[in-house]
């Protein structure tokens, strides 16, 4: 793949801004004892999560990115790429495995398919 993204998309600002919020929240818990000290680390774990986790598009392909890890898929693996219910958007491969784009809902898969030079279908009834 090449070596900078076309395009990153993250999750929502707001899981980071709750996350340093928790954090600066549970440091007074903390530090009352010890034994509660490794409470600090669920805040810092969502933190690190939302910070990294989300889908770099390249133009040859899609680098998934999680909290530990990431995978890359180029683009002719992928046969679809489609929203689910909740709005969350999955990329269909050529073996039949389903894998999750992180960041990517259905608002913004036209942002993503415009980045990589796909036509964007017009919106149906959602």
């Amino acid at each position: 793949m090449s070596s900078r993204p076309v395009l990153r998309v993250r999750k929502s600002g707001a899981v980071l801004v709750a996350a340093l919020i928790a954090f600066v929240g549970t440091v007074p818990l903390a530090g009352q004892s010890w034994a509660l000290s490794p409470l600090l680390l669920i805040p810092l774990a969502v933190l690190a999560w939302s910070w990294r986790a989300g889908t770099d598009v390249y133009p040859d392909g899609l680098r998934v990115r999680a909290l530990i890890g990431g995978s890359r898929v180029p683009f002719s693996r992928i046969t679809e790429m489609a929203p689910d219910e909740r709005g969350r958007v999955s990329a269909l491969l050529d073996n039949g495995n389903v894998i999750r784009l992180t960041g990517i809902t259905r608002e913004n898969l036209p942002l993503v398919l415009r980045a990589i030079g796909q036509p964007v279908a017009p919106a149906a009834d959602r």
